[in-house]
């Protein structure tokens, strides 16, 4: 990565919405090449501008220094898109660390003055800012104003806004911009020709009041030069900051090494319930088509590149309504009776496979974390010796000993997994039931294949997965260190044999070590054991598993917390505290394992909302509001962070009798509600609560939001809807040998199958229409220079070029 200084180095590398930092890597020591392999995946709750990614490297002394960056500008995401991309790192300082905007006034007049001589007077108003960087925890600001030409330079300050990073500044500043040229002393200006004044320019730089000896930080600049205003008449606008030219275009942008990333972004505009209603309706029948390939879902699936990109939405679409287990049973069955060998059963990546792995991602979340995550979190932790391979062996390493502790990892962990049964979302379990009858079904000879067609997914898709990957699955925060992810891989390995209930097993290890470990898993209790929880995931009748009573763990992490004024004396101050979300409690802690000093019963979640910044001059806050009006404020560590908290939180309180329906959206100081101005502490909220998430797995998604991103992905396979429309067609006529362009489609019905296509091109066609026309109503409305579009908004600017070539075209 950096060539650097001759030495190695322990880096880490961030994720940034401009400079908010929102996720973290873990550290990777002693590399020039350091491999993260981590994912992070998050709804971006807010505007910016440039997705950013720093890479710091960590001294002896624990103190870190940025190396370089890579920032990518909003427009430019789509360019990347689930691309593999080598980028260079870029030099860091102050001077190019801008985000934020600018609210001025202009005014240009001409005054006369008792002479009879005109003069031009400039006024500038600054209004306020929005979205400033907080620098080392903290944001001050205060602006400067400078009226700069050739020959002169003039500037203003406003004064200093404490604790903001939206300051509210309306000051007015006047400069005279040309004088009479009787008004000639040295000191001042005289009479500036036309030239001159089209040379100058208004600045406004935005700082950060430091205490520091290094003096104040800069926050952003803007230039805007004289000659575009005109006379009497004023110029009302928002402005991005921009960076200062920092004089450090000498280092070659090689010099810092690269780092690779793939991105993936999706922006969606999504409309309301009834627009969908056609498309929706159409794809939700999908489980009752006969046969299940004329289905829209299946088209879907039979036009995207990757089954992925279709299984996704579908899957989410489907959990929503409550519809995936029919769906998935109808795609199953007919997979099943393509299928000719039962040992292939389910081992290709079909739209069935992609779309049970999904459901088993979505609906088994909390069912990993109950099994696998303990004792995940014990092997990362405790870096016991499991290699087995006598090439690989270090130094003072005995391989009996490590094949025991390796046998007593795998032991552990088939345990646990085998007993799980009754733990298993019922989700989960009825699609088990309905592959478990297809496969028998279409076997009968095989006695095996209703254990197989379900262990190929519960313990080939889903568990030994988790294992080999446990950051994917949300298991540790971070890809684990190379010693564990070999220990992990040789788990894996072994559950996934376990799990098979293949007849020659030492057969299925390429290696002879592999071979030799897997003799101590040759006894008939662990196929006996594989088979009874197999039985029980996928036995129709099976008792309702909300009867269990273990609590599952949400969420945890630190947060900082304000007192919540339980002592009736002392300062309501704040603190930093390691809060635990589970299933029955929400609970605060100093450190992690501690004991809890609070805790709050979900029964008491009454609402969970954003706090407005103004309360306690500080960003990502929101409040947790229990009976008797008592409020917990609590500040996240960034905008993602606060987001995820408020979201989980709201969907475990969701179902509470007692829960809310207003709030205040300020808090209670000094003697009233700082939002209404209400003296009484005990005065019901002015604002409605915001309409939360529903407390269910099948509820958890917004199905608008999956109708539009499949309208998505069948508009961009336009092309291959029509090809299929024309197989369609010519399997009706012909019905010989196909075209090769047509034999990739799985047509059992042409007639149904063409029927579908008609309404699906049908219903794309007038989504189309209705975001084209909200694209035009919108271009209409948009006003270049407001508070959504600051002038400087490149990908704005991009917009009006498309619109307008747009317009152009169908003139």
């Amino acid at each position: 990565m950096y060539p650097g200084p001759n030495k190695m180095r322990d880096c880490y590398c961030t994720v940034n919405l401009d400079q908010e930092e929102v996720f973290r890597t873990k550290i990777v020591e002693k590399s020039l090449c350091p491999f993260y392999g981590e994912d992070f995946y998050c709804e971006i709750p807010r505007t910016f501008r440039h997705l950013s990614f720093y890479i710091f490297d960590r001294d002896v002394f624990r103190r870190d220094s940025i190396i370089g960056k890579v920032a990518i500008q909003k427009e430019d995401l789509q360019k990347y898109h689930n691309r593999d991309t080598w980028f260079q790192l870029q030099h860091v300082d102050a001077d190019s660390e801008v985000q934020g905007k600018v609210h001025l006034e202009l005014r240009l007049s001409e005054v006369i003055t008792d002479t009879g001589v005109v003069c031009h007077k400039l006024a500038t108003r600054v209004l306020e800012c929005q979205g400033l960087p907080i620098v080392n925890g903290q944001c001050d600001p205060y602006a400067t104003v400078t009226l700069a030409g050739p020959s002169r330079s003039e500037a203003k300050k406003t004064k200093v806004k404490k604790k903001t990073n939206n300051p509210h500044f309306d000051e007015v500043f006047y400069f005279e911009v040309t004088r009479p040229s009787s008004y000639n002393k040295k000191s001042h200006f005289d009479i500036e020709d036309v030239d001159e004044v089209d040379k100058m320019e208004i600045r406004v730089d935005l700082w950060n009041a430091s205490n520091l000896k290094f003096g104040d930080e800069f926050l952003g600049e803007l230039r805007l030069p004289l000659k575009f205003l005109r006379q009497s008449s004023s110029y009302e606008a928002w402005y991005f900051l921009q960076p200062r030219d920092n004089g450090n275009k000498s280092l070659k942008p090689d010099d810092l090494g690269s780092l690779r990333l793939n991105v993936v972004y999706t922006e969606d505009h999504v409309f309301s319930s009834d627009y969908y209603s056609p498309l929706r309706d159409l794809l939700l029948k999908s489980a009752d088509v006969e046969p299940v390939s004329a289905s829209a879902a299946h088209i879907l699936g039979e036009v995207c590149r990757e089954k992925q990109e279709a299984a996704i939405p579908l899957v989410r679409l489907f959990l929503h309504y409550g519809r995936i287990v029919p769906f998935i049973s109808a795609i199953a069955n007919a997979e099943v009776k393509r299928t000719q060998d039962p040992n292939t059963i389910f081992r290709g990546n079909s739209l069935t496979s992609k779309c049970i792995d999904e459901t088993m991602k979505l609906a088994g979340m909390h069912y990993l974390q109950v099994t696998l995550k303990p004792i995940i979190d014990e092997i990362c932790q405790v870096h016991k010796p499991c290699e087995i391979d006598p090439v690989k062996l270090k130094d003072g390493e005995n391989l009996e000993n490590n094949r025991e502790n390796l046998r007593q990892y795998v032991d552990r962990i088939f345990t646990v997994i085998t007993k799980s049964g009754v733990s298993c979302p019922t989700v989960m379990c009825d699609i088990f039931f309905s592959l478990r009858e297809s496969a028998a079904k279409r076997f009968q000879g095989d006695l095996d294949v209703r254990y197989t067609a379900v262990s190929s997914f519960i313990f080939l898709r889903f568990f030994a997965p988790a294992i080999l990957s446990p950051n994917l699955f949300q298991l540790t925060p971070h890809h684990p260190d190379p010693q564990t992810s070999r220990t992990l891989t040789l788990i894996s390995k072994t559950i996934q044999t376990l799990g098979s209930l293949s007849k020659s097993k030492s057969a299925s290890f390429k290696e002879s070590y592999m071979a030799t470990f897997y003799d101590y898993f040759n006894e008939q209790k662990y196929a006996d054991a594989v088979k009874n929880f197999l039985d029980l995931i996928s036995s129709s009748g099976r008792r309702d598993h909300k009867s269990i009573e273990q609590p599952i763990l949400l969420k945890e992490g630190f947060m900082i917390k304000r007192a919540q004024g339980r002592k009736r004396f002392g300062m309501k101050n704040f603190k930093k505290r390691w809060f635990r979300l589970t299933n029955h409690e929400f609970t605060y802690q100093k450190s992690k394992g501690d004991h809890p000093l609070c805790s709050i019963p979900i029964e008491n979640i009454l609402a969970v909302e954003r706090l407005e910044e103004e309360s306690f001059k500080m960003k990502n806050m929101f409040q947790v509001i229990q009976p008797e009006r008592r409020v917990l404020y609590i500040q996240a560590n960034n905008c993602v962070e606060a987001k995820d908290w408020i979201d989980i939180l709201t969907k475990v309180s969701q179902c509470n009798k007692k829960r809310l329906t207003v709030y205040h959206p300020s808090a209670y100081l000094n003697g009233h509600w700082l939002c209404c101005k209400a003296t009484a502490d005990n005065t019901p909220g002015c604002t409605p609560c915001t309409g939360g998430l529903p407390a269910n797995i099948q509820l958890d998604i917004d199905g608008d939001r999956e109708t539009e991103r499949i309208y998505s992905l069948f508009n961009l396979y336009m092309s291959k809807l029509e090809k299929m429309q024309e197989a369609c067609g010519s399997k009706s006529v012909y019905d010989g040998p196909e075209e090769e362009e047509y034999s990739t489609f799985i047509i059992d019905d042409p007639k149904e199958t063409y029927k579908t296509l008609k309404l699906i091109i049908e219903g794309v066609g007038t989504l189309e229409q209705e975001h084209a026309q909200y694209k035009r109503d919108k271009f209409k409305k948009t006003k270049y220079g407001s508070q959504e579009h600051p002038i400087g908004d490149k990908s704005f600017q991009t917009y009006i070029r498309q619109q307008s070539e747009i317009s152009a075209h169908s003139i």
